[in-house]
């Protein structure tokens, strides 16, 4: 069972999709549940991460310095196969410890992005584990009821990310670390993704059954070019050698409010459509 603490996180992650507040709020948390090595229990646990790109996410077994590794991770290490919860979707995943090179250029590149993983390091003569999280199909949360609601409960986790990543680069230096790179391209790679799929599916759908949205959904796509051309811009930006933290952060904001008037155009005109499906 988790501790008290745990579970009125667990609670409100699950209640908010996946916001908390108190000493986690901004934080990128998970629940990640894992079966108890000993007991064949499920245990549900909120963990914070780092983006990884593609389906792929990474996880660090701290607990906080101390001498022992977190019962989370004992249990992955009898069973790899967990479920991860990202406050949107439910996901199977598999971990795998990573170790050698890997492990200790991870690990260098999350101490870059905040030096507390560090702090943790100096408290304790074991090695801090790096899981890194192969994701499975995802499936969203059972609450969800309407394709309107699912479209939002995107919409916000694409802005609740892009609202984190605009404080990171503010609190940079001149130049941006590893991480921060790859917070960037994730994002960029996730709105792709998205809007590739409503363009092949949501749309072509919506349009068969509706014609007379015919004009909506044409400023959607057009919209949708506009948003990838932003994209390729960051892109470009955060992979050049010497990446200027100002341009990024110009670059950033313009993807944000080009973003904001799109997703809130589409919530106004396509969610009282995809409620009705149900």
């Amino acid at each position: 069972m988790p501790n008290d603490f745990n579970q009125q996180i667990i609670d409100e992650f699950r209640a908010n999709a996946g916001r908390v507040g108190g000493p986690f709020e901004g934080a990128r948390l998970i629940l990640l549940t894992t079966t108890g090595a000993r007991t064949g229990a499920t245990h549900t646990t909120p963990v914070g991460y780092l983006p990884d790109g593609g389906e792929r996410i990474l996880v660090i077994a701290s607990a906080a310095g101390a001498d022992r590794h977190p019962q989370w991770y004992r249990n992955l290490l009898a069973d790899p196969q967990v479920t991860v919860e990202d406050g949107t979707f439910t996901y199977p995943a598999r971990a795998e410890v990573l170790t050698g090179t890997e492990r200790d250029r991870i690990f260098a590149r999350a101490v870059e992005a905040d030096p507390g993983w560090a702090a943790y390091q100096a408290k304790t003569s074991r090695v801090i584990p790096v899981v890194a999280l192969e994701l499975g199909a995802a499936s969203p949360p059972p609450k969800v009821t309407t394709w309107g609601a699912a479209l939002k409960m995107i919409h916000d986790a694409f802005r609740r990310e892009l609202a984190l990543i605009q404080a990171e680069v503010d609190r940079s230096g001149p130049g941006l670390g590893v991480q921060l790179r790859v917070n960037c391209l994730t994002v960029c790679a996730g709105l792709d993704g998205h809007h590739t799929k409503e363009d092949t599916g949501m749309f072509a759908g919506i349009g068969a059954q509706r014609p007379d949205l015919a004009p909506v959904l044409d400023r959607l796509r057009g919209e949708h070019r506009r948003v990838a051309e932003l994209v390729g811009q960051l892109q470009a930006a955060v992979t050049a050698d010497n990446t200027d933290r100002d341009q990024v952060r110009a670059q950033v904001a313009q993807l944000v409010a080009d973003l904001e008037a799109h997703l809130a155009y589409e919530e106004e005109q396509l969610m009282p459509v995809l409620d009705g499906v149900g």
